[in-house]
């Protein structure tokens, strides 16, 4: 089997990944991204899931490989397409994002796995954390998605 980077790079299919908006009160968790695409930048727990796993099962294991937190999954936020092209224009990254949204009510997030860092933000911070926009957009959606969650358990 190739290494991982050439599978993922310039791929001859998308790649299902799994995004996961963890909420703790009024504060969302990001990761500072170890890997390529978008080393170095914040975005979202998340990955590519893999072969048998639900989506569900695929951001527990992701959100707990990359922050050591446990979380409750509470249902679907969006799905995004992330592709970027090379120079050359052809198809360098392809990811089907499905994008979720969870609670994580204890524990400390860490950064492990391909996480350089983890961290808690609120809806104030967003502007200057200069996420993608998609990212940006999820996270708000989230808080919708959350809150009509809530409605429905109480």
């Amino acid at each position: 089997m190739p290494p991982e980077s050439d599978v993922r790079q310039h791929p001859d299919r998308p790649i299902v990944g799994v995004g996961v908006v963890v909420w703790r009160g009024d504060s969302f968790l990001l990761v500072r991204r170890g890997k390529e695409p978008n080393k170095g930048q914040w975005s979202i727990p998340g990955g590519a899931q893999h072969l048998g796993e639900t989506v569900y099962a695929a951001a527990e294991r992701e959100v707990l490989e990359e922050t050591g937190l446990q979380v409750t999954v509470h249902g679907l936020v969006d799905v995004v397409d992330g592709i970027r092209r090379d120079s050359e224009g052809r198809v360098n990254y392809h990811y089907t994002l499905v994008d979720v949204v969870a609670d994580s009510p204890s524990g400390e997030a860490r950064a492990a796995d391909d996480a350089e860092a983890v961290g808690w933000f609120t809806l104030e911070d967003l502007p200057g954390l200069g996420l993608w926009s998609e990212t940006e957009r999820i996270i708000r959606e989230s808080v919708a998605r959350r809150q009509s969650q809530s409605a429905v358990s109480q």
